[in-house]
């Protein structure tokens, strides 16, 4: 091989090489956004996620993409909308504010992580084993008021201590 063929060779070598080990990157992981909301009324909930994904040098559209699930109010499409990221393989399902959503993807995928934001018992709803050793696909945060309840109501008691009658409002259908 001559100076000049080898040259060239190297040369077309140090070339192509860069489209090689981009077309060897991995793809973008894709986030799958479910909620039981409208987008309209998760402004500032979307604008917290994005910056707690930031923090983690996460960022839409550059090295992380996310796959938005609405429900607006219809849970009878939420069978529908889990299985769709289920089929399209999102790297993990973000449930934040509904119970009901963290079920039915904890029920569509034991493999794909389920991070949840609920203000249910996790461990009463079946989602994980225990508050401390999750286990499994699910873990996340809970925002469970059972435990505060009684001190509210001592507080409230002391706020109007003549109040011999409170009401409490609750939607049965809420899990």
């Amino acid at each position: 091989m001559r100076r000049r063929e080898f040259i060239t060779l190297i040369g077309g070598a140090a070339t192509a090489w860069p489209l090689a080990a981009r077309a060897q990157q991995k793809p973008m992981p894709v986030i799958g956004y479910l909620s039981a909301r409208t987008p309209g009324d998760s402004v500032e909930l979307l604008a917290e996620f994005r910056r707690g994904l930031a923090e983690t040098d996460f960022v839409e559209g550059q090295n992380v993409a996310i796959e938005y699930r609405w429900l607006e109010g219809h849970n009878d499409r939420l069978q529908e909308m889990v299985a769709d990221l289920v089929r399209r393989r999102v790297a993990v399902i973000v449930v934040p504010n509904n119970t009901a959503s963290a079920l039915a993807a904890k029920a569509a995928t034991q493999t794909i992580p389920i991070v949840f934001n609920i203000g249910s018992d996790p461990v009463a709803m079946g989602l994980v084993a225990t508050i401390s050793h999750p286990g499994k696909n699910a873990t996340g945060l809970t925002m469970q008021q059972t435990a505060v309840t009684a001190k509210r109501l001592e507080l409230l008691h002391e706020l109007v201590p003549t109040a011999s009658t409170i009401a409490m409002l609750v939607n049965p259908n809420r899990r």
